[in-house]
């Protein structure tokens, strides 16, 4: 086995981020306060788009959390979620007391299906229930349908909260991913395109929805002299320091998603004469993904265990597409609505390494791996 191991998406410095961290110091602003934070927010702002604002916190699930309750998402109520994601996208509704209700992908994007969304919402207006809000995701970077989405979300009054936690660099008809919905969240994890070492963002439409986030997540102390508290706050802001990391990982990030587009390509290139194996990708030019993950279809269960096995007997890492929320014991009991192909992902789709760092020697490696499995088929 080869002594270094290839990982999905670990964290790539580059460079900088030691000299903003040395800054915080020398200032003394080590603390979930501080210019950094607000630098890093501008900048962020900078990056996606100059009529949105950003709130940096201490993860993305935060983010979720404080997003769902500035919509007024409260105990009893009902949210429409999408099922093929990561959990974290589902459990602050249940941090608020509400139900999620489980809605199924769409072949193009893997992402929340317009079709099962109305087909949910009718179901809850027949029981005189109005769902509360919408959480779709931009799963591994690929962007949703958010023309439809958006459109469906208008017709019966539900806001969107938009999952882009996976999608920092995406972009539906040249508009960023994440600034579509009422709210809209990214990730700052270790694995994610870049990284605070943990950390998340809330995008906002309002300066004043951006301060009430503020205020809920540096545990909602109202204007005195002493502590005063008249509402459930949190502890959710970032650290200085973690955005004096996150500073620095500003200055590569459009570098990262170049990268990333070409770790994709290497994929297309490899994968184009073999049938038994779909990439997934872009539909069309006006889905910009950043590919933070590659993600292929094999032809079965079975193979895609194999595959798997073989390419960790390399010391490869891959993992299977999330295991969609309606198969978890968690949420066995809650409505789902969809024509069940996330269980035919989750089955049959394996993410492969895709991180910018990845060198020439790692692509080869990959690719030797993987020529050797599938000429043995």
């Amino acid at each position: 086995m080869n002594s270094k191991r290839i990982l999905l998406s670990p964290p790539h410095m580059g460079g900088t981020e030691p000299t903003y961290i040395a800054q915080a110091f020398q200032d003394n602003w080590i603390a979930p306060t501080g210019p950094h934070i607000d630098l890093f927010e501008n900048r962020l702002v900078d990056f996606l788009d100059e009529k949105s604002q950003v709130v940096a916190l201490n993860s993305g699930t935060a983010a979720i959390h404080l997003g769902l309750q500035l919509l007024g998402v409260q105990k009893g109520d009902v949210v429409l979620c999408q099922s093929l994601t990561f959990i974290a996208s589902v459990n602050p509704v249940l941090y608020l007391g509400a139900t999620p209700v489980l809605i199924g992908s769409e072949k193009e994007t893997w992402n929340l299906c317009p079709i099962a969304l109305e087909e949910a919402i009718l179901n809850q207006l027949n029981k005189g229930i109005q769902p509360k809000a919408i959480v779709v995701v931009h799963l591994y970077g690929m962007p949703a349908k958010m023309n439809e989405i958006s459109a469906i979300s208008k017709k019966y009054n539900i806001p969107i909260l938009e999952d882009a936690a996976e999608a920092l660099g995406s972009s539906y008809y040249n508009q960023p991913c994440g600034t579509f919905g009422d709210f809209g969240v990214l990730s700052f994890n270790g694995n994610k395109i870049i990284t605070t070492s943990g950390g998340g963002g809330l995008i906002c439409q309002s300066e004043t929805a951006k301060e009430k986030a503020i205020f809920l997540a540096t545990q909602a102390k109202e204007d005195a002299i002493h502590y005063e508290h008249k509402h459930i706050g949190y502890n959710y802001r970032m650290s200085n320091i973690s955005a004096s990391i996150g500073l620095g990982q500003l200055e590569v990030l459009s570098k990262h998603i170049q990268l990333r587009r070409q770790n994709h390509a290497f994929y297309q290139q490899l994968f184009d004469t073999l049938s038994e194996v779909t990439l997934h990708q872009e539909s069309n030019e006006n889905f910009i993904s950043n590919h933070w993950l590659n993600v292929i279809q094999l032809a079965s269960f079975e193979q895609r265990e194999a595959l798997r096995l073989h390419l960790e007997n390399n010391n490869i890492e891959s993992r299977p597409v999330w295991k969609p929320m309606h198969l978890q014991p968690l949420f066995q009991d809650n409505l789902y609505f969809g024509d069940d192909l996330e269980t035919e992902l989750f089955n049959i789709g394996l993410c492969l390494p895709s991180g910018s760092s990845l060198s020439a020697e790692d692509l080869n490696r990959i690719k030797t791996a993987l020529e050797l499995f599938f000429n043995k088929l």
